[in-house]
């Protein structure tokens, strides 16, 4: 699978947009830690679930 986002990017989950927008912090294989905003800290599986990429404004 190939991840298309690297540390410093902004992403969100629409599966739980509540999260608010959040920072991948690193990717380590098909895990990502991202810090969101209304949630803090969580490593998620880009296998499992799609994360979207938010431009920088």
């Amino acid at each position: 699978m190939l991840i298309d986002f690297e540390p410093g990017d902004y992403v969100k989950n629409p599966a739980n947009l509540e999260w608010g927008i959040g920072q991948i912090q690193s990717i380590i294989g098909n895990k990502v830690t991202v810090n969101f905003e209304n949630f803090g800290k969580k490593v998620i599986n880009v296998e499992h679930v799609t994360l979207e990429k938010v431009k920088n404004e």
